[in-house]
């Protein structure tokens, strides 16, 4: 049974992906995210990679996921919105990333800020920041 449960968490993998700062605390939220995700996901490895300024970056964690066995790996970017990053930078890092793991399907999702639930919380924070009512 616990084998079983080991295959499945190196099958499949989940990656955050985030700008990365100079101060290493920038990165506690985004950890906090990832742990959190990992509570709600336990049969997928969730970890946390950035673009620039901390590790792991991207393709380093791509590749430890790709050695320990995840046959299909989903980044999300962990970006408010579409900027150069999403659009120019993570597009050809995944395409370099697939020629180099040809055995991995690598996904990417949107941009959580582009997301209207994500856009509603943030929304709904900021009215009650504000002291009015959500």
């Amino acid at each position: 049974m616990m084998e079983t449960a080991m295959n499945q968490v190196e099958q499949r993998a989940l990656i955050l992906f985030a700008h990365g700062a100079r101060a290493a605390s920038w990165a506690a939220p985004f950890e906090r995210l990832r742990d959190m995700t990992q509570a709600r996901m336990p049969g997928t490895r969730v970890a946390l990679a950035f673009l620039e300024l901390m590790t792991p970056q991207l393709p380093a964690l791509v590749a430890e996921l790709a050695a320990a066995g995840a046959a299909r790996i989903t980044v999300v970017p962990v970006f408010l919105g579409q900027g150069g990053h999403v659009l120019r930078d993570l597009p050809l890092l995944v395409e370099q990333l697939r020629l180099d793991h040809p055995g991995v399907a690598i996904e990417v999702a949107g941009a959580v800020g582009e997301d209207p639930t994500v856009l509603q919380a943030i929304t709904d924070y900021c009215v009650t920041a504000s002291g009015g009512m959500v």
